[in-house]
């Protein structure tokens, strides 16, 4: 049976106090263990981008949950994909990035061919906290010569303004 966009945000679950006192997590998880949720929600996405009406040629996901659907919604747009992940876990040449996390700096690699120079890139990510992330992301793709066309999410968390750290236009699914 199909499922609807809001059947598909109904499947994320809330869980208190994880992984830390005060924090309130979201889970995609469950959407995951929904075949036809997840052709919904990858679908989703690639409605929005083509009404964009922008060129994108390749569609960057990030570690970890980025990897989950940006690779099926690069197919669906018959782009490459290209993984930003922590630092030591790509061979060969990588550009990188630091940004901040709540408990120090982290760094972001891509690998230094994956974008060639004028590529149109959109950016997939499950949440849109604080931007950190997102805006190495960004970084990485710029070092590289492509363009960020648009940042994508599944949640954005909106108290947290993570957007306004962001250079290119940013859409998200859901907002709390």
């Amino acid at each position: 049976m199909p499922y609807t966009i809001e059947q598909v945000k109904a499947l994320v679950r809330e869980f208190p106090d994880f992984p830390s006192e005060g924090i309130l997590f979201r889970d995609i998880f469950p959407i995951f263990r929904h075949p036809e949720a997840v052709e919904c929600l990858v679908s989703h996405f690639v409605d929005y981008i083509k009404e964009q009406g922008k060129k994108v040629d390749v569609v960057v996901g990030l570690d970890a949950r980025g990897f989950l659907f940006g690779p099926l919604i690069a197919i669906k747009l018959g782009v490459p994909f290209a993984p930003v992940r922590k630092r030591g876990k790509l061979p060969g040449q990588v550009v990188s990035a630091t940004y901040m996390k709540e408990y120090g700096p982290d760094v972001f690699e891509m690998q230094a061919d994956a974008i060639e120079r004028g590529k149109k890139v959109v950016i997939v990510d499950d949440l849109l906290a604080t931007g950190g992330s997102c805006k190495a992301a960004e970084d990485l793709v710029g070092q590289m010569g492509g363009e960020v066309v648009l940042d994508a999410f599944v949640i954005r968390l909106a108290g947290l303004e993570g957007e306004k750290k962001l250079k290119a236009p940013v859409y998200a699914l859901m907002e709390c």
